[in-house]
């Protein structure tokens, strides 16, 4: 299964996680439901944006880096679609 970079906007972390294509999350519980992660002191429905990684190759020695994936050009991605804006 594919990898995806989901960032929440409430708390700035950035969590790894694999899922189906046509899946989609939309909050933090959710997120951390499926990353067997606690959710702190982030409220369970702050939403969650996922990154376009660029097609990037994700290991999981990455996984749960807390970093958000860096544009290849070293700046933010034509109208913000990285979300790193």
């Amino acid at each position: 299964m594919p990898t995806y970079d989901y960032r929440c906007d409430t708390n700035n972390r950035v969590v790894e996680i694999s899922h189906r294509m046509s899946e989609s999350l939309s909050s933090w519980g959710e997120l951390c439901a499926r990353a067997g992660l606690e959710t702190g002191d982030t409220p369970t429905d702050a939403p969650v944006h996922r990154l376009a990684t660029g097609g990037n190759v994700i290991s999981s020695r990455s996984l749960g880096s807390g970093n958000a994936p860096a544009c290849a050009t070293g700046s933010c991605c034509a109208g913000g679609m990285c979300g790193l804006n």
